[in-house]
């Protein structure tokens, strides 16, 4: 198979699955990682091929919306050998998708070009205009709370305590979001999370100036 057929199926394979979630990681989601992984792969020349592939299907065995993740990655594998994808590029892309999450943030850099730029538009998509919309869809789905000033912002997680503990929607904030523009792997991802950043200090200003009734 061809590998545009292959990204069509892909396409296809994770609208089935995730067109659905409202937890911020939908289809709508992929489709502007996909977007931004192209950009960067091709301002930094990786595998394109590789790039969108992983862009494509990053979500669909993740720990937080899957029940049996272990399960998923098994299926995931199972589409991968039969997309007629290239045995090289499926094993490169179940490393990418394994490797990326940040999980606390607590993970060794990414080993391949194709897999930080992946990662990079992931992350980009998690801050800015996009990312304030996503963490407040996302702390809904939760249940978690919007702000709570008695709530003390984590400076060290473990993946659990990241994943289970005690936050808000704004802690998210300063434990993730503000951390990512330092985070970036790539020059030109670098280069897009500067506007993105300062858009999310912007509306974190405003933010407080509301809740104290200053505004």
């Amino acid at each position: 198979m061809e590998n545009h057929e292959v990204l069509q199926a892909a396409e296809a394979y994770v609208k089935a699955k995730l067109e659905k979630d409202s937890s911020g990681h939908d289809w709508w989601h992929i489709y502007r990682v996909v977007q931004t992984t192209r950009r960067i792969a091709a301002e930094e020349g990786a595998d394109g091929f590789v790039c969108e592939l992983a862009a494509l299907l990053h979500d669909v065995a993740d720990d937080k919306l899957s029940a049996d993740p272990a399960a998923a990655e098994r299926e995931l594998r199972q589409w991968l050998d039969a997309s007629g994808a290239p045995a090289s590029a499926t094993e490169h892309v179940l490393e990418i998708i394994s490797t990326m999450s940040f999980k606390g943030g607590a993970r060794p850099p990414m080993r391949t070009l194709e897999g930080r730029v992946v990662q990079d538009a992931d992350r980009l998509d998690a801050i800015g205009a996009t990312g304030i919309s996503r963490v407040f869809a996302y702390s809904g789905w939760k249940g978690r709370p919007i702000h709570d000033p008695s709530v003390i912002v984590r400076e060290q997680m473990t993946e659990e305590e990241y994943r289970s503990g005690n936050d808000t929607a704004i802690n998210h904030f300063y434990e993730k979001l503000l951390k990512l523009k330092e985070r970036m792997n790539t020059p030109y991802a670098r280069k897009l999370a500067e506007e993105r950043h300062r858009f999310m200090e912007q509306f974190l200003e405003q933010f407080y100036d509301e809740w104290e009734g200053k505004r």
